[in-house]
């Protein structure tokens, strides 16, 4: 089945890629446009925009102005999957998945991005931070949602329509989901929530939840599930199906004691 993550904050650009294949993203022509807009903003601009300090607007200024569209591999490009580092790619562990199982990834995971729009596993990326909820104008579009929600809802429209499920499942925080337009999308939507017992309840726990989301990813990935009974048997780290707890569209998955 179809599924979506989000991106990573948090990027490694040092080690060496697992792989030497790779593909290009499928919209770097809309990345350019961003590229060119964010070129233009000052300092101070980035910083307000992006809500970052200092240090950071001036860092992501030095990368606006040496990102290029890359089409090969060199030391400032790596594939998507390997570059996010952030807690759902730690659950994901892309790097010691089988060459077969990234295989299997390119074509059934997708990343949401703010720059890229959406993102196979092995599309070459640089080093970048936008996150979709900028409010970034650029053309007639008001923010990045507008700006790549078309785009994005028919690439996921036109993999659906070569699946028997019509299923997405949406491992992607609200923040990114938000960029597809549901009323346009052909797909049953499931979105998975993981919760631990804390303090006598179950609760979401951000930094486990999104770990789980990369492990759900890899547990997708590994067993090549095609349907969504499968999708309960989801087992890794302690985490079980809570059937009290979910509902048709909302499966629940809790865990008793954090490990």
């Amino acid at each position: 089945m179809i599924h979506v993550v989000s991106p990573a904050k948090s990027l490694d650009f040092n080690l060496e890629s697992k792989l030497n294949s790779f593909s290009s993203p499928e919209y770097l022509e809309k990345s350019v446009v961003l590229i060119q807009k964010l070129r233009k903003q000052s300092k101070t601009k980035l910083k307000d925009l992006m809500s970052i300090s200092d240090d950071l607007a001036i860092l992501n200024m030095d990368r606006y102005s040496s990102w290029e569209a890359k089409t090969t591999l060199t030391s400032s490009s790596k594939q998507a999957v390997f570059a996010f580092n952030g807690d759902v790619y730690q659950g994901l562990s892309a790097s010691s998945l089988a060459e077969s199982d990234l295989d299997y990834a390119q074509k059934y995971l997708r990343i949401l991005s703010g720059l890229y729009g959406i993102l196979r596993p092995l599309d070459l990326i640089e080093p970048h931070r936008l996150e979709m909820g900028t409010k970034l104008k650029v053309g007639r579009t008001n923010n990045l949602y507008e700006y790549w929600s078309e785009a994005v809802t028919q690439e996921l429209n036109s993999l659906l329509a070569n699946t028997s499920s019509k299923v997405l499942i949406n491992l992607a925080s609200n923040e990114y989901f938000k960029v597809i337009d549901k009323k346009q999308l052909n797909a049953n939507v499931i979105s998975p929530e993981f919760k631990d017992f804390k303090n006598g309840k179950y609760k979401i726990i951000s930094f486990f939840a999104k770990k789980a989301r990369g492990l759900m990813s890899r547990y997708l990935i590994e067993n090549k599930i095609e349907n969504i009974e499968d999708l309960k048997g989801f087992d890794l780290d302690g985490y079980t199906f809570n059937s009290a707890m979910s509902s048709e569209d909302k499966p629940v998955f809790t865990r008793e004691e954090n490990k």
